[in-house]
């Protein structure tokens, strides 16, 4: 017995050493990189934070909201954050998605934009714990309950020009927060589409119709699941439309949306 507590009290010691000497070489470290802003690059206290400015700046999306796609609803509506909860913007009453709800963080304004192209385009990945934090505080109505986190995937050509998927560090960022399985390749994009950028919402709907199937090997597991389809930004909900109606046709038991940002009023 006491040599079996001797053990155990070396290695509480080493593991106190351990986290010892980390932390000292992340003090050493920030001395000198300091950790910056995710947005605008002003020094802040840790990694993967939001200076002050900025994180005032921009723009949480809270209640009302439509109980389909999540667009900020107008003031105008005349009713509470609570009650709104229940309304539905006109272009989800006129055509509802194929997904069940979509939730989203921020508002894709100046500040978000900077820090989601920072994710996208120029290999900045420290805010990925935060990435992960704020997007299960937003989808925390229906995270608990997923079965599955996938991201919307990149085709091949693209995503060996980026080197990673955005997407699936998101995915990866809140599977890991919630504490829910990642099915990191369960969609794949069967065929080449061009960007997005710039397209009215009919071509953005053409150019992504067919495009994403679910791997013969997740059928199984998405057959009757309950899905969160994670990406960095929603604009007409157009790829999540076609992302959700594979899931669908694979037997998903229901989709839902969540995203790092999306428009405050779709095109």
């Amino acid at each position: 017995m006491s040599i079996e507590l001797e053990s155990d009290t070396r290695k509480s010691a080493a593991r106190l050493v351990a986290a010892g000497l980390s932390a000292l070489g992340r003090r050493g470290l920030d001395l000198l990189l300091p950790p910056q802003c995710l947005s605008c690059r002003t020094i802040v206290a840790k990694p993967g934070l939001l200076c002050a400015k900025c994180f005032s700046e921009a723009q949480a999306i809270a209640p009302p909201l439509c109980r389909s796609c999540g667009v900020p609803l107008s003031a105008a509506t005349g009713v509470s954050g609570i009650a709104a909860i229940d309304l539905s913007c006109g272009r989800c009453l006129a055509e509802p998605p194929l997904f069940a709800r979509a939730r989203a963080v921020f508002v894709f304004d100046a500040v978000v934009r900077e820090l989601v192209h920072d994710l996208k385009y120029r290999d900045r990945l420290e805010g990925r714990a935060s990435f992960g934090a704020w997007l299960a505080n937003a989808g925390a109505e229906f995270l608990p309950a997923a079965d599955l986190i996938v991201p919307v995937p990149l085709h091949y050509f693209r995503l060996v020009a980026r080197k990673y998927n955005q997407a699936a560090i998101l995915a990866s960022a809140v599977a890991r927060q919630a504490g829910r399985r990642l099915a990191v390749d369960a969609l794949q994009r069967v065929r080449a589409t061009k960007s997005q950028t710039g397209l009215s919402v009919e071509a953005r709907a053409r150019n992504v119709r067919g495009a994403f199937a679910v791997r013969p090997r997740w059928v199984a597991a998405v057959k009757g699941a309950k899905i969160v389809l994670v990406d960095d930004v929603l604009t007409t909900g157009a790829t999540a439309n076609a992302c959700a109606r594979a899931l669908v046709k694979a037997g998903a038991g229901e989709v839902s949306v969540l995203t790092l940002a999306r428009v405050k009023e779709p095109m």
